[in-house]
């Protein structure tokens, strides 16, 4: 979850357009560590993830490491 977390800042995507750029893209589905054959997330499943990371603080760290 947490490189779906890093395909979203590098790229700018929302949650929805996350979950279809996994489902739609060998590259990203690999990039995350999911075979063709995974099950993607959904949309909330990342959201709730998402939400996790900013109450604890965490998603500053992950944005300041996609910099780098």
């Amino acid at each position: 979850m947490i490189r779906i977390h890093f395909l979203q800042l590098v790229y700018n995507l929302s949650d929805p357009m996350c979950e279809e750029t996994l489902h739609d893209s060998f590259a990203s589905r690999r990039f995350v560590g999911l075979t063709m054959d995974s099950k993607c997330p959904d949309e909330t499943t990342i959201l709730r993830f998402r939400h996790l990371l900013e109450k604890n603080g965490l998603d500053k760290q992950v944005f300041e490491l996609s910099k780098k």
